[in-house]
């Protein structure tokens, strides 16, 4: 094997084990299963046909997160021309969970969450369910350290205040898609420990 094999199979092998972060992450950013999923797949690849461009011995981790969240907003910016999903067929397609209240409970956490400044939201999630240290969320962000430490502290703050208060929204999204979200945030944690 030449060294180009062995770089890609190196890049593979920890591109690879970054999956249920990147999913959890995705998740956090999108409010459909199915199109976080896509997300974090158009990311991976993304990733993958730009590896040429990845500097060994830097944060992968950080390096495919700032990926995918630009893949995000992207979507996000011709999102305008696509059309939702027939909420029939979603709820087809959704499994229930064996305990309803801890999913009202979970849903109520992301209903609160949706009410947070995007830029707060981004960094709790980022810290919290992505498991990235300050320095690695603010390479991604494009901002100072202590801008991220706040945003974290104040998302927090008004996080316990609105779950304090039943001050959210409801919305159309089903609680056994929060119940999804925290499984997929767990594995991402899972998996930032054992890689550690």
């Amino acid at each position: 094997m030449d060294i180009q094999t062995l770089a890609d199979d190196a890049f593979k092998t920890e591109l690879t084990g970054l999956i249920p972060q990147m999913r959890a992450f995705a998740r956090s950013l999108c409010r459909d299963a199915v199109a976080a999923d896509d997300l974090a797949q158009d990311a991976l690849l993304k990733a993958w046909n730009n590896r040429s461009s990845y500097q060994a011995g830097t944060n992968m981790k950080a390096w495919t997160f700032m990926i995918l969240r630009n893949q995000f907003y992207s979507d996000k910016r011709r999102s305008w021309r696509s059309t939702q999903l027939d909420p029939e067929v979603a709820e087809r397609t959704l499994v229930a969970v064996s305990n309803p209240i801890a999913s009202l409970e979970l849903d109520e956490v992301r209903r609160a969450l949706a009410k947070l400044p995007e830029d707060q939201r981004e960094a709790l999630i980022l810290i919290g369910a992505g498991g990235l240290s300050y320095e690695e969320v603010s390479e991604i962000c494009g901002c100072a350290i202590g801008t991220i430490k706040s945003r974290v502290s104040r998302a927090r703050d008004r996080l316990a205040a609105l779950l304090e208060d039943g001050a959210y929204d409801q919305d159309d999204m089903l609680p056994s898609n929060a119940m999804g979200n925290l499984i997929a945030q767990l594995d991402s944690l899972r998996g930032a420990a054992i890689a550690a």
